[in-house]
C-alpha cells in the first residue's frame, strides 16, 4: 500500500474529524426503572435482562442459558462463498491471515445456526478475540504454534478429530473447503461462562447515536477482500459488500449488521505472512458506525483477559446500537475512506 494510496483513501474521511461524541456511558448493566404502587409508594423493578454479546432485550431470559459459541469461518472467494450461518452470529471478526486474505471469527449465542461454515483452521489472533468471552472454539487444526495457543486460551476447543456428528464435510463442495458445523450439537458440546460477558456497551432505550452522517465505509483490505459498508436508511443497517458484490449467504440474506467496528491494528511477524498475529494488546484508532453515524475514537486493551474499550475523542466510552456487530481488523497500513452522506436539502 503506499503512501499516496494511503492519503487518497483519507481524503474521503474529512467527516471523522468532525466526530467527536457518540454514545457515551458506563458499562452495560441491568436497568432498573421506578414504578408507583397501590398505596402510593414508589417501588423499584429490574429492566428484563439483554443478550450479552448484542445489547438486545431478553425478556424471557433464554439468551442467558447458553456459552458463547465461536466457529472459524474461511472466506476464500469462490472456494468458501457463500457461507453458512453468518446471518445468524451477533459478532463477526475479520482478520487478516496469510497472503492477505481474509477469515472470520463468529461468534453465536443470541442465536444457534443450523448450519456454519466452511470451518477452517485456527489462527494465533484467535486466542487475544475469545480469551474475554471463553465459550466453545471450533475449528479444523492448525499449525502447531496456533493450536498450542488456542489450547492454553479458556475455551472449549473442538477440533473435527474430536466434534463427532457436530461437524461433517459437505461432498458437494471440495475439500478442505466443504467442512460445516452443527449449531445445536456444538453448542450441546459445552462451554463456560454461562452466559458470556459483554464485550462492547450499548445504548439505552430511547437514546440515539451521536456522530457525523456517513453514506458508506470502505476497508482497504487486498483485491478480492475490499469490503464496503452502505448505510441503509430503510432498514437501520449497514449492507456489507466485498469486491463490489453484495456479501450474501447460502440462504441468500446480504449480511447487514447494526453496527460495524474498524479496530486498525499491527500485524506482528508482518501483515498476510504465515504466523502473523494481530497486535490486540493495546491501543490504536477505532472508527464506529452505527445508527448511520460515525464515531472515530480510540481503541484501549491494556490486558488480553478483558474486551477492548472503543473511547471518543474525550475519553468517554463509545456505546453502540443493540444488535448484531462486525468487526474489522485492517492492518494500521490499509486505507479506511469514510464517504459522507449527502447534504440534507
Amino acid at each position: 500500500m503506499t503512501r499516496q494510496r494511503r492519503s487518497a483513501a483519507f481524503l474521503v474521511v474529512a467527516v471523522v474529524a468532525a466526530a467527536s461524541c457518540g454514545g457515551g456511558g458506563s458499562k452495560h448493566a441491568q436497568r432498573r426503572s421506578p414504578t408507583t404502587t397501590s398505596n402510593g409508594t414508589t417501588a423499584t423493578t429490574a429492566a428484563p435482562p439483554t443478550a450479552p454479546l448484542t445489547g438486545v432485550p431478553d425478556p424471557s431470559g433464554a439468551y442467558q442459558t447458553r456459552p458463547v459459541l465461536n466457529v472459524k469461518v474461511e472466506n476464500l472467494d469462490v472456494y468458501a462463498r457463500p457461507q453458512a450461518g453468518l446471518e445468524s452470529a451477533d459478532i463477526v471478526w475479520e482478520e487478516v491471515v496469510e497472503s492477505g486474505i481474509t477469515r472470520f471469527l463468529a461468534m453465536f449465542q443470541s442465536q444457534v445456526p443450523a448450519v456454519v461454515g466452511p470451518v477452517r483452521s485456527v489462527r494465533l489472533t484467535d486466542p487475544l478475540i475469545v480469551w474475554p468471552v471463553g465459550g466453545i472454539f471450533a475449528y479444523s487444526g492448525g499449525a502447531a504454534y496456533a493450536s498450542n495457543a488456542i489450547n492454553v486460551a479458556p475455551v472449549h476447543v473442538v477440533d473435527e478429530s474430536g466434534a463427532g456428528a457436530a461437524m461433517f464435510r459437505d461432498r458437494r463442495r471440495s475439500a478442505p473447503h466443504n467442512l460445516y458445523g452443527r449449531g445445536a450439537q456444538l453448542f450441546a458440546l459445552g462451554g463456560k461462562p454461562v452466559p458470556p460477558p459483554p464485550l462492547f456497551r450499548y445504548l439505552n432505550p430511547g437514546e440515539t447515536f451521536a456522530g457525523s452522517p456517513v453514506a458508506a465505509v470502505n476497508i482497504g483490505f487486498q483485491p478480492g477482500y475490499d469490503t464496503t459498508y452502505t448505510w441503509d436508511k430503510a432498514t437501520s443497517r449497514w449492507l456489507r459488500s466485498t469486491a463490489g458484490k453484495p456479501f450474501l449467504t447460502v440462504s441468500g440474506q446480504q449480511i447487514a449488521p447494526a453496527n460495524v467496528v474498524v479496530m486498525a491494528v499491527q500485524y506482528t511477524g508482518g501483515v498476510g505472512n504465515f504466523g502473523s498475529e494481530a497486535a490486540l494488546i493495546g491501543q490504536g484508532d477505532v472508527w464506529v458506525f452505527a445508527g448511520g453515524k460515525l464515531v472515530k475514537g480510540h481503541w484501549v486493551r491494556p490486558d488480553k483477559a478483558k474486551p477492548a474499550d472503543l473511547l471518543d475523542p474525550t475519553g468517554q466510552p463509545i456505546r453502540l446500537v443493540p444488535g448484531p456487530t462486525w468487526v474489522e481488523l485492517p492492518d494500521v497500513s490499509y486505507p479506511v475512506g469514510v464517504i459522507p452522506a449527502p447534504p440534507t436539502p
